[in-house]
């Protein structure tokens, strides 16, 4: 699987407590196809996986039948086997692949925001939704947050055919800028990555942070590919910055920088370290060690509750995760079921207008229109709708900090507080 570009396909023919082939199967209106699209080796295997696994569950849920039709789940993997990191070209590969089957109902992904700059103007062409459970840079929805042109450039067709169940970026930044300032930060330094995700959130840090009067030395990108961070850590270290703000995923370099900032002295309480969701990660301990995310007081936000703090559906979902996996959801896992549960209701809200419809393009546009008219949908931080942007119109986050823990690694990310 690492050195392969698709993943295996995934045909999930199997029901709660029976498995069977697709004559066990009630399918009279015949197959849908989900596809879904994101790193399946390297460093983001195992969230990859996790993903995999909601969206597996969500369809099991559902005993791999929606009103009437079978669905199939298509696993690629929008990584290249070269770098191990997600490729453009193979997205782009990736969603013409799910929009050239005629089987296809609806692409499942990416998680990394770059990403799905790449695929959301190839589904908004061919009427197909996107539905992400991990992407939120701003700019991929909303103005706000947004480059110039974003996020009509994304919509070749005028309409809104992407849509993501948990908040963006232009509420995370802000909240960590709060948050840092109320644990005491006097002075930051900001890196980044240079990638839409990474350079976009902390762009929102750096804004917010210069609202409430949290000095920023700098907002920097980092070269991730270099295996010394050091240069720049000097940098950090002579500017008496006394929180370093790294805007990343686990693919771009944050490993690096947690590790060789103990190795420069930038510790805590004189230096500590924060980040966003992508960094999220048990990949991120084990690449830095848990004595150095320790000693930097490792401290990373995420959209959403933590697992054990959510109640009804999201307790349930968390519960019965751990059960059909045998281990804890990584950090999008649970979004993933949640997205691909948004998708079988729609499914079932438009069967008859899909059943109706004379070729492929109709079908998906059902289920398009379907899918953006979610109201008031059950989820697992709560009820909630999607807006006119395919946002959800909650903002809950998380607060999480890096602790010891009996646990393979030695450590783990621990719920520290709600943000706001």
């Amino acid at each position: 699987m690492r050195a392969s570009r698709i993943a295996a396909v995934a045909v999930v023919l199997f029901g709660l407590g029976f498995a069977g082939d697709v004559g066990a199967q009630s399918c009279p209106k015949g197959k849908l196809r989900l596809y879904t699209s994101w790193p399946m080796q390297g460093a983001m295997l195992p969230e990859g996986t996790g993903m995999k696994n909601g969206v597996d569950m969500a369809v099991a849920e559902a005993n791999g039948v929606v009103a009437g039709y079978c669905l199939e789940v298509v696993n690629l993997d929008d990584a290249s086997p070269q770098t191990g990191k997600w490729d453009g070209a193979v997205e782009a590969e990736n969603a013409n692949k799910a929009v050239g089957d005629p089987l296809a109902i609806v692409y499942i992904g990416t998680y990394n925001s770059g990403a799905a700059k790449v695929s959301i103007p190839i589904t908004n062409r061919a009427h197909m939704a996107q539905v992400t459970p991990a992407n939120t840079y701003p700019g991929l929805t909303k103005k706000r947050g947004a480059a110039p042109g974003e996020p009509d450039i994304y919509r070749p067709g005028g309409f809104v055919n992407y849509f993501r169940p948990i908040p963006a970026d232009d509420i995370q930044g802000a909240v960590a800028a709060k948050w840092a300032k109320r644990l005491g930060a006097k002075k930051v330094y900001i890196l980044n990555d240079q990638e839409l995700y990474g350079k976009g959130i902390a762009d929102v840090f750096e804004a917010t942070a210069k609202k409430i009067g949290l000095p920023v030395v700098a907002n920097e990108g980092i070269d991730w590919k270099q295996p010394d961070q050091k240069p720049v850590l000097t940098k950090i270290r002579a500017s008496g910055a006394d929180l370093v703000y790294l805007g990343g995923v686990i693919e771009t370099g944050a490993q690096v920088v947690i590790r060789q900032m103990k190795e420069v002295g930038l510790t805590a309480p004189r230096t500590r370290f924060m980040g966003p969701d992508g960094l999220l990660e048990e990949e991120l301990l084990k690449g830095a060690t848990c004595e150095s995310a320790l000693a930097v007081d490792a401290r990373i936000t995420f959209a959403g509750l933590p697992f054990e703090k959510m109640r009804g559906v999201g307790a349930k979902t968390y519960e019965t995760y751990k059960a059909k996996y045998g281990k804890e959801p990584t950090s999008y896992a649970l979004y993933a079921a949640e997205g691909t549960r948004v998708i079988i209701d729609a499914i079932k809200r438009s069967a008859s207008t899909i059943e109706k419809a004379k070729d492929v393009t109709e079908k998906r546009e059902a289920v398009r229109k379907a899918i953006a008219s979610t109201k008031n949908f059950e989820g697992i931080n709560g009820k909630w709708s999607f807006d006119e942007n395919g946002d959800v119109d909650y903002d809950t986050m998380s607060g999480f900090k890096a602790v010891k823990a009996d646990t393979p690694v030695g450590c783990k990310f621990a719920f520290e507080t709600i943000l706001e």
